[in-house]
């Protein structure tokens, strides 16, 4: 058994209960402890690493990180907050069922609440794992979650919409199949209408994520209306931030000129909210 605690329980309990509201709650995806302390001073209630912000952060594509990167990584976050926060562990970091059960070891000792699992393989040519073989990876994740003396969410998350496969009775299909293996929490990212997303709620009696922040135009009560339990940025905010970054530069080299600063956060706003953390 992986102990805990009194805080981590607090902090688990209460991730837990966000799930099961009467509305749905924005968990916002933090790239460092920096931007973890904005957003907690800003008021969400729990957070989750962005597996894509983080690469980004380090000067390379989504998905170019080692375990040990992404989870020291999502140690500081969790350091940094008095928040629960989940992670995101991309695949799960290895090609059995065993190593994908480490990895949720790892995340658990790293101060982590939650953590969410992709049916991806990272192979361009094939790029969803057969659903057997992405249950069988679901199932003991799962179980490491089941031996610790706090609950740890598990999240499932079926990837076809997001690597261009629209395939809706399928990703209905392996959601239900993760469902059924223990997974918490269900996502399907980058669904493309209201349908889709009342079709995936429907489905299942377990809280479902549903990633805003791209071309889905929806409000979080709209999405609660839909039955959406829970609802993520993803790199969405890094790559806002990121987005400020060229703009800025943009004005400087083209123009020679410096009303970006305008718009940036003051440098005393900035330092209020970070506080006192090292």
């Amino acid at each position: 058994m992986i102990a805990a605690t009194t805080d981590r329980i607090r902090k688990a309990e209460a991730f837990r209960a966000l799930h099961a509201a009467d509305r749905p709650f924005v968990i916002a995806n933090p790239w460092d402890a920096g931007s973890a302390r904005v957003l907690t001073g800003l008021g969400f209630a729990a957070l989750a690493t962005t597996g894509a912000g983080f690469a980004h952060s380090l000067g390379r594509r989504d998905g170019h990180v080692t375990r040990e990167e992404l989870l020291d990584n999502a140690a500081a976050i969790a350091a940094a907050t008095p928040l629960p926060v989940s992670a995101d562990l991309e695949s799960g970091f290895g090609e059995t069922p065993e190593e994908v059960a480490e990895t949720i070891r790892l995340a658990a000792a790293a101060g982590l609440v939650g953590a969410s699992i992709e049916d991806s393989t990272g192979r361009p040519d094939d790029p969803i794992r057969p659903l057997e073989e992405a249950v069988e990876r679901i199932e003991e994740a799962a179980a490491v979650a089941c031996e610790m003396d706090f609950p740890f969410t598990v999240t499932a998350r079926a990837e076809n919409f997001f690597h261009g496969r629209p395939d809706l009775p399928d990703t209905i299909r392996r959601l239900q199949a993760y469902e059924d293996a223990g997974a918490d929490v269900l996502y399907a990212p980058a669904l493309p209408d209201a349908d889709a997303v009342r079709a995936v709620c429907a489905s299942v009696s377990s809280p479902v994520n549903v990633l805003m922040g791209g071309a889905l135009r929806l409000s979080v009560a709209q999405l609660g209306r839909l039955g959406v339990r829970r609802v993520s940025v993803g790199s969405a905010m890094s790559r806002a931030a990121y987005g400020a970054l060229v703009r800025a530069a943009e004005e400087i080299r083209d123009q020679a000129t410096f009303t970006f600063g305008a718009d940036a956060l003051p440098y005393a706003d900035l330092e209020g909210i970070l506080g006192t953390g090292e």
